[in-house]
């Protein structure tokens, strides 16, 4: 394995799992500022809680106010004017509805003839300084969000290579480069339906360029330090040796392998002046570092000459007309923390006004580059009390293909906390499905359900928990309320903690069937047997199932922390998120066992509720989620439709790191890494 150095900084590249017992080996953290204008070192010192757009803010006055209906996207840079007619013509015998996508640094005003490409549906057409080659113009479109709509892309631009005129070993020249890509990319009808066809056919195809073109190890040219730092953006390490990436910037591709390109959070400072450069710049270190994040999604890149024939004159392109309905591939259902509202207790107990949101703002970071605070986007410190709120979020979740969300459920011997949101919600008639988790252990101060700093206490001897169930009993009777099978399902943390719960559990199933439902779906969380979780036969505890709650009885794997820059005062767990992520998709590619939901986390950092003895996981990305989710997802695939269930860790636990909502540092990426993988 070769060494190499970022930011001053010696570092081993390779992927996460080198094992020593439980601790893992991981690149550290550049701290020194190299000399190029990525460096992390000067990323993470810039680095506010700010909102700010990472695009061409004139580009604002431009956007169009409807959402398209087209699946597909051609996503063109034109510098050298004269070939914009090849690329207008090599779009005539699209097959399916699509947008045009321009970005224009020739210096000229830029007119295009359309009227000729039949299935085109809206264009978009920004000027931008010249700039990044083609790289930070594609890069300022996905900060934008104009690519979240689209599930394939096809990304070309006007191209004369003298890089490739360089590389007299490849062969051919940049002409003869530049028509292999039209030949065999575009064009025809055939070539189009074939394309279209392939990745509507084949889920692990990630990118597909022209024949020769996906290059390895031995052009990493001057751009391994550029790659390194920009990949610690996103808590990424790799191995030198496995690169492979689609030369050339001309290439269909999976459109959330580039929206997820938001995280690495560039902008036109990250990027060097023009100075006709071939080699070593932050254009050609993320023309890399796609190929790279691709297969951490767990995706491949091909050539068109390994096209398969099966997809040909198949009618498999129809998949991405927007008139084909696409059911999601599983019942994909996130935690929801209901904790984004005032109410007494918490006034008395902390500060009159606390919410949630009073910790998560309140987050110092650790160590360079550890988002803290870590902040909404889109839908802003809302509260839960406020109309739209919660309207806003299903409307997300919806558009990600997620089916509801499992409301965590607060009940400490007949007293309710939190239930405002989900007693809103059953009053009122909006179409979003739920259920509940019963948050089952005491309350306390330092948020860990332990026995000391109690602020609210389960006291079962007070109040049965028999009780629970006719408590819950007009939720779950909602017609909008989550079932398996037809039975309400009921999720409970710590099922052990509630004496003689086997006794209870066959009371609460007694009053469900005399209401009229033909029984319930219970579950709990598999929290491992450090935490009392269950131990033998479900069935002989009165239970259905196991319900997944990372990182509830995974694989943690402590990560060292020297060269790392960590805060002195940190006095908790760094994990590796990667290394629980591999573990588990090692589990899922046997056989799941029986009666278990499946489930995954974004990611795992309680910093803004325990600050300096926090767990937390680092090396959670979009991408890794997305391969994780999808092995996940694809675990349950032979399952009924109805059994094919997978739990998210969370939707919104803000002060744990664990957040599918739109967020300042993630923007949509996890969502549209949801998408990709129901939608596949």
């Amino acid at each position: 394995m070769r060494k190499i150095t970022i930011g001053g900084v010696k570092r081993r590249t390779g992927r996460v799992l080198k094992r020593a017992g439980d601790v893992l080996a991981e690149t550290p953290v550049p701290v020194e500022p190299p000399s190029f204008p990525a460096s992390f070192a000067t990323w993470s010192a810039g680095r506010s809680g700010r909102l700010k757009a990472l695009y061409p803010g004139e580009w604002k006055k431009q956007f169009l106010p409807e959402p398209p209906t087209s699946r597909v996207a051609v996503v063109v840079h034109v510098f050298y004017t004269d070939l914009v007619e090849q690329i207008l013509t090599s779009l005539e015998s699209m097959p399916v509805p699509f947008d045009l996508i321009v970005t224009n640094s020739s210096g000229e005003s830029l007119e295009l003839d359309t009227s000729r490409l039949g299935r085109l549906d809206r264009v978009h057409l920004f000027d931008i300084a010249n700039h990044g080659r083609d790289i930070l113009p594609l890069i300022s479109v996905v900060n934008a969000g104009l690519l979240d709509p689209y599930e394939i892309v096809f990304k070309v631009h006007t191209k004369k290579s003298v890089w490739r005129e360089a590389h007299t070993e490849l062969g051919g020249s940049g002409e003869q480069w530049r028509e292999s890509f039209f030949s065999e990319l575009a064009g025809s009808a055939e070539t189009f339906e074939r394309i279209l066809g392939e990745f509507a056919s084949d889920p692990g195809l990630g990118i597909l360029t022209s024949t020769g073109n996906v290059l390895g190890p031995e052009f990493w040219g001057g751009d391994r330090e550029i790659v390194g730092s920009l990949l610690a953006r996103i808590q990424t390490d790799f191995d030198e040796e496995a690169l492979r990436f689609a030369a050339g910037s001309i290439y269909w591709v999976r459109g959330f392998l580039l929206q997820g390109l938001r995280s690495l959070e560039l902008t036109a400072a990250d990027f060097e002046e023009e100075a006709g450069q071939v080699d070593a710049t932050t254009a050609h270190a993320v023309e890399r570092i796609l190929g790279i994040v691709t297969g951490i999604a767990g995706y491949d890149i091909r050539e068109a000459g390994a096209l398969t024939e099966a997809a040909a004159g198949a009618g498999a392109f129809e998949r991405w007309l927007p008139e084909t309905e696409v059911v999601p591939r599983a019942r994909v259902i996130p935690f929801y923390l209901p904790q984004f509202h005032t109410f007494p207790e918490n006034d008395e107990w902390w500060e009159k006004g606390f919410t949630e949101w009073s910790n998560v703002a309140a987050g110092t970071p650790l160590y360079p580059g550890h988002i803290q605070p870590f902040l909404p986007s889109e839908l802003g410190y809302y509260d839960l009390r406020t109309p739209g709120v919660r309207d806003a979020q299903y409307a997300l979740a919806e558009w990600a293909g997620i089916e509801g969300f499992m409301y965590y459920y607060y009940w400490f011997a007949g007293k309710k906390l939190m239930d405002l949101p989900v007693e809103d919600l059953h009053a009122s008639d909006a179409d979003q499905p739920f259920c509940l988790m019963w948050a089952n252990e005491n309350w306390t101060r330092r948020w860990d359900g332990s026995e000391k700093n109690i602020l609210i206490a389960q006291d079962y001897d007070r109040v049965s928990a028999k009780q629970f169930i006719d408590d819950v009993l007009h939720l779950i009777t909602d017609p909008r309320y989550i079932r398996i099978d037809d039975k309400p399902v009921i999720a409970v943390y710590r099922i052990t903690q509630i004496p003689d719960h086997v006794e209870v559990i066959a009371h609460w199933r007694k009053v469900a069937e005399e209401a009229g439902l033909p029984g319930l779906t219970l579950i709990t969380v598999d929290v491992g047997t450090s935490m009392q979780g269950v131990e033998g036969e479900l069935a002989a505890h009165g239970l259905d199932a196991y319900l997944e709650f990372a990182p509830h009885n995974m694989y943690w794997g402590a990560l060292p922390r020297d060269h790392r820059g960590l805060d002195e005062r940190f006095q908790g767990n760094l994990l590796s998120y990667p290394a629980m992520a591999e573990k588990a998709e090692e589990r899922l590619n046997t056989t799941p066992p029986a009666h278990r939901y499946p489930g995954v986390m974004v990611n795992f950092d309680n910093t803004a509720r325990r600050q300096w003895q926090p767990d937390m996981w680092y090396g959670s990305n979009p991408y890794v989620f997305r391969r994780w989710l999808n092995t996940t997802v694809s675990s349950v695939a032979d399952r009924d439709r109805d059994e094919r269930v997978v739990f998210v860790n969370a939707w919104n636990e803000w002060a744990e790191g664990a957040v599918l909502e739109p967020s300042q540092r993630w923007a949509r990426t996890y969502l549209l890494a949801v998408r990709d993988v129901l939608h596949r």
